[in-house]
């Protein structure tokens, strides 16, 4: 390559990502996944497109899709709250094994007997289609306020069930006869727990490390823990595990672990999570071949009617009979098991292993994707509210971010006063915060003063308090009680551990 091709290059990509940028803006304006935007993007600028770019290498497709979904496995296992999805863990483990299994054997019956695929292209597709998407779910669930149950068993099973997908993706894509099914189960079974094993030690030696090591810079911290949940996947992936449970759950415990610098850290990898979106998504977008997908619409979506209003319910509601969850919300987790660049990217491994037919699984995979994910990202929202699952009770939760003052042995906590926080009216000697920290300034409407114990406290505060080494704990889990409860915070029980004082 040259250097004027070189220029050319950077030039398109540099183009390309400002489009992308601001198609950011416009999914959410309105509501739409942005996997659709960037798919259109890849397309119009692909095959039969705008620029004509010739690209058909599925297996690179892969390798870098792969790439992409630990990132965004890695942004979305830090954002994610263990307080909301440790209760719907066992829901989550169920609807990603046992409603995975359910939604493959019926949306393959369908593809076999509706549309006339064959056996193991149907099962492919079954397969194929039966994973949500963690970077579709993440991105839609977060903006709409639904129950914490609901909400932490739909992330957690986005993220868990990449795993037994790949699995049988991989089974049904051989040339040979595919193993009995106790024997995949089997496989399934051992590669999760080795996957699990590994992704929550390596969070839990890794926020061991990063809490006791100060590092030179504050910059650095962001970039090592996203290599902690990089490693984690390649551990898990090494160790013949799942590597894609392993970097979530890694990465979750580091997102819990209330590292130095833990906004930032979620910063960086949000940052990283959208440019992996955009580069996955038009990557995708080149691969396909826009006039080939018109003799592959309406079995697309034949198959994707099945597996939504049939496949995906009976899955959700046969997984969840031992948890008594009610029927709203399963209503709601069967709506939203939204699809997105993962089973296009699963997509791809029939192809690289040259399965008959892997062209018209891929186009039937992509299909389905783009035409439900626009039926079903801007309806959640209007099902919720016929549903009556809103959730506007609870309040916003504190940002809290740690710098150590390694030499002083103490930590500078920034604290910011979000909208909807009931901290908004308390007064600074209400906050009680333990002996051993204090409210030492606050910035308000870009002006910082230092505060008098009367000081009332506002929504967009931004508050810098000062903990000794002993008492940063007590001091954040005090300021989030406020935060939650107010002023009455220690008699509605949410007093944070920390000591009252006599006032």
């Amino acid at each position: 390559m040259t250097v004027h091709q070189l220029n050319e290059l950077l030039l398109i990509c540099s183009l390309v990502l400002l489009v992308a940028v601001a198609a950011v803006r416009l999914s959410s304006r309105s509501g739409l996944p942005s996997l659709l935007l960037y798919l259109g993007i890849g397309m119009a600028i692909g095959r039969d497109g705008l620029l004509d770019v010739q690209f058909h290498d599925a297996e690179l497709t892969q390798v870098i899709g792969y790439g992409a979904l630990v990132v965004i496995l890695a942004e979305g296992g830090l954002g994610t709250k263990w307080k909301e999805i440790r209760p719907a863990l066992p829901a989550a483990a169920a609807l990603a094994t046992a409603g995975v299994a359910v939604s493959v054997g019926v949306t393959a019956a369908a593809a076999h007997y509706l549309v006339g695929l064959p056996w193991q292209q149907a099962l492919i597709v079954g397969a194929v289609v039966s994973s949500t998407d963690a970077a579709a779910v993440f991105s839609v669930l977060r903006k709409v306020p639904l129950p914490s149950r609901v909400t932490g068993a739909l992330e957690a099973e986005s993220g868990f069930n990449d795993a037994p997908v790949v699995i049988l993706v991989v089974a049904f894509s051989t040339t040979g006869p595919i193993d009995a099914w106790y024997m995949l189960v089997g496989e399934i079974a051992l590669e999760l727990t080795i996957g699990a094993v590994i992704g929550l030690a390596t969070g839990w030696l890794g926020a061991f490390a990063l809490r006791h090591v100060a590092l030179p810079a504050s910059g650095l911290y962001p970039i090592a823990v996203l290599a902690i949940a990089v490693m984690a996947y390649g551990a898990g992936a090494m160790a013949h595990g799942s590597g894609f449970l392993a970097v979530y759950l890694a990465s979750m415990v580091l997102g819990n672990a209330k590292l130095p610098h833990a906004p930032a850290n979620r910063g960086f990898a949000e940052g990283l999570g959208w440019l992996a979106q955009i580069g996955m998504f038009v990557l995708l977008g080149l691969l396909v071949t826009p006039h080939d997908l018109l003799r592959d619409f309406w079995p697309a979506v034949i198959v994707g009617l099945i597996l939504t209003v049939v496949a995906r319910p009976v899955g959700v509601f046969v997984s969840l009979v031992p948890f008594r969850i009610p029927w709203q919300e399963q209503v709601l987790m069967s709506w939203a098991g939204l699809r997105g660049a993962v089973p296009i990217i699963f997509a791809t491994i029939p192809m690289v292993a040259g399965i008959e037919g892997n062209d018209r699984i891929f186009n039937i995979v992509f299909v389905l994707v783009v035409v439900y994910t626009l039926v079903q990202g801007p309806t959640l929202p209007w099902l919720a509210k016929r549903l009556r699952l809103g959730d506007t009770s609870g309040a916003a939760d504190l940002g809290i971010e740690s710098a150590p003052l390694e030499r002083l042995r103490g930590h500078l906590l920034s604290v910011a006063v979000p909208k909807g926080s009931r901290m908004h009216g308390v007064e600074v000697a209400e906050l009680r915060l333990p002996s051993g920290s204090a409210v030492t300034l606050v910035v308000r409407d870009g002006k910082s003063f230092v505060p008098l114990p009367s000081t009332v406290l506002r929504h967009g505060d931004e508050l810098l308090v000062v903990a000794t080494d002993p008492v940063r704990d007590a001091a954040e889990r005090r300021l989030r009680a406020v935060a939650q409860g107010g002023k009455l915070a220690d008699w509605l029980g949410t007093g944070g551990g920390a000591r009252r004082r006599h006032l």
